[in-house]
């Protein structure tokens, strides 16, 4: 297996990080628009991992233009390309891995527009969208297309499929549940607002309209930061508000799970929402470039280029962020004894131990880890198919023995937990 991984930003260079410990490639060609980026991370992997920084070679690519992926991936017999950019970038790089008879895999898909007001499926474009509709393609082409393979979406889409598959003989709501007690600091100790995520993409997911899967109803879509609920995360993070977010999962998991009710929501906290609402309401939550004036002349600039462009770097803020980060599946039902019952399925990034371990954040961090275990599965057979497929078309136990194996026995030693919850639970 041959890796083209495009973006050496936070995840990517994640991503790099976490399958330098393992052996089931040949190459990975780190590439990014500066190429400094891919060389700065295979410089750190050949400082810790000596001889296996070998296995990576750095690439200058314009990931913006569909035949310079295809270029860069004929050049160096990528079998498989990786997508670790924003997903405005979704659309030339499934197109250049299509023409360069490589498989695909992303963590974020093809963008929503325009965003219709009710209901979602009939008049106007959801998100993968674009993507679903080349799957004859990728089919005719015998190569394979996995979508939403991050952590959200990603695993869990593989939470879904094993509830389906292990612990319920009915389910009544696939809900995605993510919440977090980081804290970032500057220099003086006082509390900062930096995202720990790129803000371009939260701007996309949180001010669209959310999306909700209802059978019987389809998709449709609620207002902005709908519907709060306070959940209750494990492993000390403790309550947290979410609110409805527009978000693959709810996209992804009906086309192959079968439930009454698919939901997605996140925990951003009253300071973040206000945040948000205020980009918006000054227009600097837009794409379309503005003219504007600079030192050498009128530019065009994208108004949240800017306020990306304004905040700190979420590659560079893990050194003064404190906390953990919980990604999880809330699934209520019927359990397989006929019993009704309700579960939580999650995992939990503690940035201390991914800073001493990768010197990368742990939500970073944690979108990276999933794409690299189901790269592994590919390149074992454990995984196979053609198309363009979800997370939740994969058997997820192979996923979830492989993610669990301690790494002394050849697997990633990242524990995942189930709690038992009663309704009571949730306020």
């Amino acid at each position: 297996m041959r890796i083209l991984l495009v973006g050496a930003g936070g995840v990517g260079d994640a991503i790099a990080k976490i399958a330098a410990r393992r052996s089931f490639f040949e190459t990975i060609i780190v590439s990014d628009y500066d190429v400094s980026r891919a060389e700065r991370t295979i410089a750190w992997i050949a400082d810790r991992h000596g001889e296996q920084g070998a296995r990576f070679v750095a690439a200058q690519i314009d990931a913006s233009d569909a035949s310079a992926v295809e270029r860069v991936a004929r050049e160096h017999g990528a079998t498989h390309v990786m997508n670790a950019v924003e997903p405005k970038f979704v659309p030339t790089i499934f197109a250049g891995a299509l023409a360069a008879g490589a498989d695909y895999l992303d963590m974020a898909m093809s963008l929503s527009h325009p965003h219709p007001s009710n209901p979602y499926a009939e008049t106007g474009v959801k998100l993968g969208d674009e993507q679903f509709a080349a799957t004859a393609d990728w089919e005719a082409a015998g190569r394979l297309a996995l979508v939403g393979m991050g952590v959200e979406p990603g695993l869990s889409d593989v939470f879904a499929r094993y509830a389906a598959d292990r612990l319920f003989s009915e389910i009544d709501e696939l809900g995605t549940r993510d919440g977090a007690n980081l804290v970032v600091r500057d220099e003086n100790g006082a509390e900062i607002f930096a995202p720990s995520f790129s803000i371009w993409t939260t701007i996309e997911e949180c001010l669209n309209p959310p999306v909700i899967w209802e059978k019987g109803r389809g998709w449709f879509t609620t207002p902005p930061f709908s519907e709060p609920e306070v959940f209750d995360f494990p492993e000390g993070i403790g309550p947290v508000e979410c609110v409805n977010v527009e978000h693959e999962e709810v996209l992804l998991m009906p086309r192959w799970v079968d439930a009454r009710r698919v939901t997605f929501k996140y925990g951003l906290g009253d300071e973040f929402i206000g945040i948000l609402k205020t980009l918006h309401q000054l227009g600097l939550d837009k794409t379309e470039p503005l003219r504007v004036r600079s030192a050498n002349g009128p530019v065009e600039v994208s108004p949240r280029d800017v306020v990306a462009a304004g905040l700190p770097d979420p590659a560079t803020i893990g050194p003064r962020m404190t906390g953990k980060t919980c990604a999880g599946l809330w699934v209520t039902g019927t359990g397989v004894d006929g019993s009704p019952r309700e579960v939580y399925l999650y995992h939990v990034s503690d940035n201390e131990w991914t800073m001493a371990e990768y010197e990368s954040q742990c939500v970073v961090w944690q979108t990276a880890l999933n794409p690299v275990i189901a790269l592994e599965l590919l390149a074992t057979g454990a995984w196979s198919g053609t198309g363009v497929l979800g997370p939740e078309a994969f058997d997820a136990e192979a996923f979830l023995e492989l993610m669990a194996r301690p790494e002394a026995a050849g697997g990633y030693g990242q524990s995942w937990g189930l709690e038992e919850r009663e309704p009571a639970a949730r306020v």
